[in-house]
């Protein structure tokens, strides 16, 4: 009897692993869905676009859609001006973050929690708040005129309120005891937090610095405030400009949106493990 109710439970587990397992795949398809149908739009005829019923698959596909598309999308020269500014902005806003991060976290000083919250409570201003403000400090105070500097710098102030916060509760799972044990053998707070703290944040520092990546490629209305020279526009502003220039010829602006996305799904490939572990962790200790 009770190996009987034992082998029913077993089916029962194993029927219902196989209806998640399924479900998740569901899923998964939807969320890929979108993707796979620009990536197989950009391999088409703008006759075969128009089609209806639209084909799932393209009749032939067309890599030199690709060809074609490079010779008028300058593709690599918006990479280029892209990474230039996404570059310095994530390696400014992860190391800022860190270190604010660490300070609330760690630190003792006057009014600690008062600038926490302010920072936490920062969050919940809207950005167009302060766009215009920000725009006149660097165009009319600091003369930044089609500049990537504003684009930049403002990451170097600690990387945005989410990141710090994110790295404060990251910092808060790891036990004081082992700042205290390295001040006992006399190392100061830099110390600790280089050779103690930093490689135990390693998955927190990585989302942070995905998240800054992923805010940064796709910043269309800050990078068309500032950059103004043709030459020096980013892979959105171009990719923006190269849609309304062609308007109706769907193949094409499909291979360029392919190229756009691209470089993003890379690298968050690259990192995901680390961003899964990073978002789990976060905020299992207060």
């Amino acid at each position: 009897m009770a190996r009987g109710h034992y082998h029913s439970r077993k089916r029962r587990e194993r029927a219902t692993d196989v209806a998640s397992f399924l479900l998740v795949i569901l899923l998964a398809a939807g969320a890929m869905l979108p993707i796979w149908w620009i990536f197989r739009s950009s391999l088409m005829t703008n006759t075969e676009l128009y089609a209806y019923p639209p084909a799932f698959f393209p009749s032939k596909w067309l890599f030199s859609n690709y060809v074609e598309t490079l010779q008028t999308y300058d593709f690599w020269r918006y990479f280029k001006n892209t990474m230039t500014i996404i570059v310095p902005a994530v390696f400014g806003g992860t190391v800022t973050a860190t270190l604010c991060g660490y300070a609330f976290a760690r630190l003792k000083f006057r009014g600690k929690k008062f600038l926490f919250t302010l920072c936490v409570g920062s969050m919940l201003l809207p950005n167009m708040v302060t766009l215009i403000p920000l725009y006149l400090m660097w165009t009319r105070i600091f003369g930044l005129n089609n500049s990537y500097l504003p684009l930049i710098l403002p990451y170097f102030c600690g990387g945005g309120a989410f990141n710090i916060f994110l790295i404060r509760q990251f910092i808060s799972t790891i036990p004081k005891e082992l700042d205290e044990a390295a001040t006992i053998d006399g190392a100061g707070p830099m110390r600790v937090l280089v050779s103690i703290i930093l490689p135990a944040i390693k998955a927190a520092m990585i989302v942070v610095a995905l998240f800054l990546f992923i805010t940064l490629w796709n910043d269309l209305l800050q990078q068309t405030i500032y950059i103004d020279d043709p030459d020096r526009y980013t892979i959105a502003i171009g990719l923006s400009v190269f849609r309304s220039g062609l308007k109706a010829d769907w193949a094409k602006i499909m291979c360029a949106t392919c190229l756009a996305f691209v470089p993003g799904v890379v690298i968050y490939l690259i990192g995901q493990r680390y961003f899964v572990e990073g978002i789990v962790m976060t905020g299992m200790k207060n």
